[in-house]
């Protein structure tokens, strides 16, 4: 499911009979829960409206999710060999990583 830029996966508890949710794309914690498709749609659509109404009286930014920036460590010896490989290709480290990682994903659809 896909609100305001929120995406929540939902699971079916078969003991307690009831679907929970949680928001994955934002590090803060954002769940929901309901015992019907349209109770379990509702309750994300409002938790997430909660969530920006807590952070708007809280005074906080409330974490957007995925701003397209993230930080990767990777061994010197890799760090060197992909700096070499992108000057190579004519190509920045940034854009050689994200050449790579969307071939990736490509290939595993």
């Amino acid at each position: 499911m896909e609100y305001k830029g929120y995406m929540g996966i939902v699971e079916y508890d078969d003991d307690a009979k009831l679907f929970h949710g949680d928001v994955i794309n934002t590090r803060d914690v954002i769940t929901f829960q309901g015992t019907t498709v349209e109770e379990i749609e509702r309750a994300f659509r409002e938790s997430v409206d909660d969530y920006l109404a807590w952070c708007g009286e809280e005074g906080t930014e409330p974490e957007r999710p995925y701003s397209g920036k993230f930080n990767l460590r990777l061994p010197p010896e890799l760090h060197k060999e992909v700096a070499i490989r992108a000057k190579k290709l004519k190509m920045s480290i940034n854009s050689f990583v994200e050449k790579a990682l969307t071939d990736e994903i490509t290939a595993m659809r």
